[in-house]
This record gives C-alpha cells, sequence and structure tokens, in this order.
C-alpha cells in the first residue's frame, strides 16, 4: 500500500472539532482527521480555537502524518480518525 500526504493545508472542522487533513491511498484520496483533545494533550494546541488547533497541526504535521499513515495501513486505506488515545502508546 502506497501513502502520502499532500502538503495542502488542514482544515478546521468546528462541528466536530476536529482538523481534517489529506492523503493519498494508492492514487485515492482519503479524509484524515484529528481530534482537538488529540492536539491539546500532545500536541501543545493551547485552546480549542481554530488558529491554536491549526497551529498545533502545523508544529507536529510529521508526527502527526506518521501515526495517519499507521492506521491507514492497519485500516485498510479507509478513512481514519485520530483521537488522544492513538498516541500514548507513539510517544
Amino acid at each position: 500500500m502506497h501513502i502520502h500526504f499532500p502538503q495542502e493545508s488542514p482544515e478546521y472542522c468546528g462541528r466536530d472539532l476536529v482538523i481534517v487533513f489529506p492523503a493519498v491511498v494508492d492514487g485515492k484520496p482519503v479524509q484524515c482527521a484529528i481530534t482537538a483533545e488529540a492536539l491539546e494533550e500532545h500536541f501543545g494546541a493551547v485552546s480549542l480555537r481554530e488558529g491554536d488547533l491549526l497551529s498545533a497541526f502545523d508544529s507536529h504535521r510529521r508526527a502527526i502524518e506518521h501515526e495517519a499513515q499507521r492506521m491507514l495501513l492497519e485500516v485498510g486505506g479507509k478513512p481514519v480518525l485520530l483521537h488522544g488515545g492513538c498516541f500514548r502508546f507513539a510517544e
């Protein structure tokens, strides 16, 4: 399975309190997201405000994409939602 992450800007989804970012799995787009809770708990977001969440995502994008890749491999390339528990054992 070939996975890569285009360097597109992530998007804030206030309704779900997540940051959404793209992956491409075997040439097909797949949506990935990380919760605000994970960004606060593991990546230093200081609040639930959009700017704070995006800043934390940008500062730790490589680690977040690494975990997303691991999860994509685990679920066969289906969309993934990363929450705080995903990072507890990765640290």
